[in-house]
């Protein structure tokens, strides 16, 4: 279960570094004014540099439960391999909708892959409170 949290952490970071890549790179071009992201607030904004936060803001949201999932699952010292294969599904999703996100960003394409990964981590909890519960 660590490597498949692991994973989700660096996707993490490298959108986290990649969105301030972004949000410099406005303020040198003009695009945006520096002022405008201590609120933001009151400009219009590039769609990348909505894109990008919206996204970082998106790695905030359900990979929430997922972490608490993963660390109950270490905590209780499971072995079950379902919770684990389901994490992976979720980091793949995830990234995938990263992918879409940045990029093509087709609303239809992003919402199944978000789905998928929001129904894996459903997934990871109930098996993880079945196993827990037979113990």
């Amino acid at each position: 279960m660590l490597y498949p949290m692991f994973f989700m952490v660096m996707l993490t970071f490298v959108i986290l570094l990649f969105t301030l890549r972004i949000r410099l790179a406005s303020v040198r071009r003009g695009e945006v004014s520096l002022s405008y992201y201590s609120m933001f607030q009151g400009e219009e904004i590039p769609d990348l540099v909505i894109k990008t936060s919206r996204n970082v803001a998106n790695l905030f949201e359900v990979p929430v439960l997922f972490y608490a999932a993963g660390v109950l699952y270490v905590a209780l010292e499971m072995s079950d391999p379902v919770p684990v294969t389901l994490a992976w599904v979720f980091v793949t999703a995830r990234l995938i909708h990263t992918g879409i996100h940045l990029s093509y960003n087709n609303v239809m394409h992003r919402l199944i892959v978000f789905g998928l990964g929001n129904l894996s981590v459903l997934g990871m909890w109930i098996s993880i409170v079945s196993s827990a519960g037979a113990a």
